[in-house]
């Protein structure tokens, strides 16, 4: 299969990472997949590209989540008092790239951190965390949103909310991806992740 980009190792798809496999391999999925998007989108220099991932995985090296939409953006020089309109205007052009389209909520920041779930689902737990997306709502385990400022993660993590629901309940959970602003964002991680 030929890549999309010469950013994506070997998939064009995001792909949930192997059963006991490392946390940090959806991170490196996350990177590997935004950075082909964010190429296709053509939101950024291959040399850009290419430095965003090095400092993502530096970071993912030390344990720290990083998001590549968010890196990129600092790599291209947008300093703090720009960097939240800069990266939902990457964020806007990358999701542009995915299917189906993660919508932005400007409310999420709002909702009640789903706690119950997940404590029922620690591991799905340590996974967003890793991809820096949390979930906002989850009702029972059969309706069930997540969202991040970068729409591939929130996808990574859908998907794998879908499996373990299944694999546990036996259901297939209605779960709906959707994108954060800046702030709604580095306020749900903080709060979601102890970050």
């Amino acid at each position: 299969m030929q890549a999309a980009s010469p950013f994506l190792a070997v998939q064009d798809t995001p792909q949930p990472a192997p059963a006991g496999g490392d946390l940090w391999d959806f991170a490196e999925a996350c990177l590997q997949h935004t950075a082909g998007a964010a190429h296709e989108a053509r939101v950024a220099t291959p040399s850009e590209i290419s430095q965003a991932i090095n400092i993502a995985r530096e970071s993912h090296a030390r344990q720290k989540p990083a998001d590549f939409i968010e890196v990129l953006a600092r790599v291209q020089g947008h300093d703090e008092e720009h960097i939240s309109k800069a990266v939902l205007e990457l964020g806007d052009k990358i999701a542009s790239t995915v299917s189906p389209y993660a919508p932005l909520v400007p409310f999420a920041g709002k909702l009640i951190a789903p706690s119950a779930f997940y404590d029922a689902f620690d591991q799905l737990h340590k996974i967003a965390r890793v991809l820096l997306s949390p979930v906002i709502y989850a009702e029972d385990t059969d309706a069930i949103g997540t969202a991040s400022a970068n729409p591939i993660a929130a996808a990574i993590l859908a998907d794998e909310i879908r499996i373990s629901v299944h694999k546990r309940f036996g259901i297939r959970p209605f779960v709906t991806t959707a994108r954060l602003d800046y702030e709604s964002w580095t306020f749900l991680t903080r709060k979601h992740f102890e970050l």
